[in-house]
């Protein structure tokens, strides 16, 4: 159990640091894993508590713009690299996994790897705007939404609209690093709340599956789809900004999406959008946070 800070500190300062996103998975399953190759020279064989030595050198490398997993197919931790990484710094990676270095596949994605933040329009703080991600209750009925919690981090008061004169309600949780999840408190009751995300009546929340579709919705982009390529990475924002957990995706997002659902055309919410790189023009890879860890932190529920 990771411990979680629940307390603000300075947002406007930590958004200055946009830029290094890493991600990485706590290997966990089969006790061994065989890796398919094209050459039998190559086949290799890595045990559980090698996947994660090798998950956690990556970490220890600590170079921004990286993210990496374990795909259970090739038995293989993954590394993915955005256009910021030097060959200087994939060599660093593979030193830093000694003997498990072996156990890395390393590739190469456009773009970098940002928290996706900006001042625009959706939902507002004092200086940043993020997208909604889901309205939730209480056990006494109270309204609430969640977001992400480097939005919520720093954030007091927010409003729906730039002008900042439509009052949504003040922060009223926020845990960021360790989780990327936040919750804010409705105080103007003009303010309807639908328990949609985009046109889908969100029922339910649950964990995805690798490799099922979903879809994300957020202030900048709108609506986009793509499918899950990963679970439980390790997101490495620069500055010791680092969170758990995260769900990987191909769907593309931009800044000022962060925050916004992450969700099944079934009416199950799966996420809240924490950040990634490329954009929705060419592409690139996306992390959430598992919404349903917010939900049981702050004893709301979806409807």
């Amino acid at each position: 159990m990771r411990t979680k800070r629940t307390t603000p500190r300075s947002g406007i300062a930590r958004r200055t640091r946009l830029i290094a996103v890493t991600t990485g998975l706590v290997a966990a399953a089969a006790v061994t894993v065989t890796v398919p190759s094209a050459n039998a020279s190559d086949a290799s064989t890595f045990s559980t508590s090698q996947l994660k030595s090798a998950s956690s050198s990556v970490l220890k490398a600590d170079v921004p713009g990286t993210a990496w997993a374990t795909d259970a197919k090739t038995g293989k931790v993954v590394v993915t690299v955005d256009s910021t990484v030097s060959k200087a710094e994939i060599a660093k990676i593979k030193q830093a996994a000694g003997s498990n270095a072996g156990a890395l596949q390393i590739k190469h994605t456009p773009g970098k790897f940002n928290k996706l933040i900006k001042g625009g329009d959706a939902i507002y703080a004092s200086s940043w705007r993020c997208s909604l991600g889901f309205n939730v209750k209480n056990s006494s009925g109270a309204d609430y939404f969640v977001t992400a919690g480097h939005c919520t981090d720093g954030a007091g008061t927010w409003y729906s609209n730039s002008g900042r004169t439509t009052v949504l309600g003040p922060t009223a949780g926020s845990s960021f690093p360790t989780n990327d999840y936040g919750l804010v408190r409705y105080t103007n009751t003009s303010i309807t709340k639908s328990g949609t995300a985009g046109t889908v009546d969100i029922t339910r929340a649950a964990t995805p599956s690798v490799g099922t579709n979903v879809i994300r919705t957020g202030s900048t982009t709108g609506t986009r789809t793509g499918r899950v390529t990963a679970l439980n990475a390790t997101v490495n924002y620069g500055g010791g900004d680092i969170v758990y957990g995260m769900i990987q995706t191909t769907v593309c997002a931009e800044p000022g999406d962060s925050g916004g659902p992450l969700y099944g055309s079934n009416g199950v919410a799966y996420g809240l959008t924490s950040g990634g790189s490329g954009n929705c023009t060419s592409g690139g890879t996306t992390f959430f946070q598992p919404v349903t860890e917010a939900l049981s932190a702050y004893n709301v529920n979806v409807f």
